[in-house]
């Protein structure tokens, strides 16, 4: 999709970086300027004239960038301690230009000269840059566990040092970011679960490489952010609830109808001019009180689904929020995914039904929406030893059953059968509450219902689902957040 901006890989990084300095007529050593202020803007609202701060920096470009931010700093009356790691005898040209400016450098060349950074309120980690390709050892080792062990905020310029780009790190030794400041787009390993100790939160800083080159590589990687609002279809004034689709919305058993409450009342937030919620007949009370604003079917049984009603006259199916996985309800899973002809939206107890019943799969109607969390999809293909297995394992099973698949996590990722993979940006730690996903699944249903296409209503609905979450974060907290809450929060439009 033309509007998200690519992940591209450490090799293109390089390229990105010659082409610039080519093209726009800039030095290297100019760039690295760009680079140190853009970080410096970055943490500076963090930061006050109070903290003892510690900048400590390696011997290639990455240093260089440490020592042009430890004099950018220093310029601005902050108390400024630079630190080298001189783990070569030689420094990079335009690193070495920084390290001569400073007099005060404390040059650190073996494990006995490794300070205690537990004296400073900040450390600023500019050791290694996108480029380490192998694990660090040596007395470089104990400058990173010095680090850690410090406790106290770290700042890494770009990457934290010992974390590889484009593949899990192989060892323990990785600084612990509080926040890394990523020139000019993030790294692909920020989005792995695994590193979530290394990254505990990102940010990116434009330092004025060259956009439409960037965007010119390969790359099947996709940053999913604000931009994506700008498909949005508009919601004309002269139209009626006919023109924004009619949905079905098969959910709830017994004790379970709150998620199909959740999951009903997030689709009508996201626009869809009318909603049928089938359910069985134990929730039609819950559900006529709850949201009078649907329309309501219930099942001939008690407690859970077992006969599908008539789909035809429907827009759009979804199926799944709290249905358990009976063998009634199994039935009627399969009948729904053997008959339908339209794309259908595929969550919870039904994606584990497909999982028990492998022939349901070549049946999925083409570009269906499955929006798996990880134990579900991992019963749906296989476990996977690394989220980039899986990540490989979401590709594969998009391209073989061409469906989009919502991989459900702190960054979900969307792929699509064209065989692109797209890492969410928004959310937070406090949307890790039940009936979370059951909000996501209404408003994909919704923006499907509206005449959005299956990618972008995944798209969409992943993105405003996050955003609605860190506004509600915003007023309640991560710890009281609710899943009503994401709906409350939830505002469907442009950026």
């Amino acid at each position: 999709m033309e509007n998200l901006q690519k992940i591209i890989n450490v090799a293109q990084i390089r390229k990105a970086d010659e082409h610039t300095i080519t093209k726009k007529g800039v030095t290297s050593f100019a760039l690295m300027g760009q680079a140190s202020l853009a970080f410096v803007k970055a943490i500076e609202p963090l930061l006050n004239r109070s903290l003892k701060i510690a900048i400590v920096s390696g011997v290639g470009n990455n240093g260089g960038d440490g020592f042009a931010i430890a004099r950018i700093l220093k310029s601005k009356k902050y108390i400024v301690q630079p630190f080298l790691v001189q783990f070569k005898d030689t420094l990079s040209s335009d690193c070495n230009i920084n390290f001569q400016k400073l007099d005060d450098t404390i040059i650190i060349k073996s494990t006995s000269k490794v300070p205690d950074f537990s004296e400073y309120d900040v450390i600023i980690d500019a050791i290694f840059g996108f480029g380490l390709s192998k694990p660090i050892t040596g007395f470089i080792k104990h400058v990173i566990e010095s680090i850690n062990n410090a406790k106290k905020t770290v700042y890494a310029v770009d990457v934290p040092s010992g974390l590889y780009c484009d593949k899990l790190p192989d060892s323990e030794t990785v600084v612990q970011a509080d926040l890394a400041v990523s020139f000019q787009r993030p790294k692909f390993s920020f989005f792995f679960p695994e590193n979530g100790t290394f990254v505990k939160n990102w940010k990116t800083v434009d330092i004025d490489l060259d956009e439409d080159f960037i965007q010119q590589q390969e790359s099947n990687y996709f940053i999913l952010n604000e931009k994506i609002t700008e498909i949005l279809t508009p919601r004309l004034r002269q139209s009626h609830k006919g023109s924004y689709g009619h949905a079905l919305l098969i959910a709830g058993s017994y004790g379970k109808m709150g998620a199909a409450v959740l999951s009903s009342k997030a689709c009508l937030r996201s626009g869809v001019g009318l909603l049928t919620s089938y359910i069985p007949k134990c929730g039609y009370q819950i559900m006529q009180s709850s949201i009078p604003e649907a329309m309501c079917l219930t099942d001939e049984n008690e407690e859970f689904v077992t006969q599908l009603p008539e789909i035809f006259k429907y827009d759009v199916l979804a199926i799944g929020p709290g249905i358990g996985v009976n063998e009634k309800t199994t039935l009627l899973v399969k009948k729904l995914v053997s008959e339908s002809n339209s794309p259908l939206v595929i969550d919870a107890d039904a994606i584990n039904i497909i999982a028990q019943n492998e022939e349901l799969k070549s049946l999925l109607p083409k570009n269906s929406v499955l929006t798996p969390h990880i134990k579900e999809f991992d019963r749906l293909v296989g476990k996977s030893d690394t989220s980039t297995e899986r990540f490989q394992k979401q590709l594969e099973f998009s391209k073989k059953y061409q469906c989009v698949v919502v991989l459900k996590n702190a960054y979900t990722t969307i792929s699509s059968p064209e065989g692109n993979l797209y890492f969410n940006t928004s959310g937070n730690q406090g949307m890790a509450t039940g009936g979370s996903g059951d909000v996501l699944t209404g408003i994909i249903t919704g923006l499907l219902a509206q005449n959005h296409p299956p990618l972008h209503s995944a798209l969409l609905g992943v993105f405003f689902h996050g955003k609605a979450g860190d506004d509600a974060a915003y007023k309640k907290g991560h710890k009281a957040l609710i899943a009503s809450d994401i709906i409350d929060a939830l505002r469907i439009e442009k950026s």
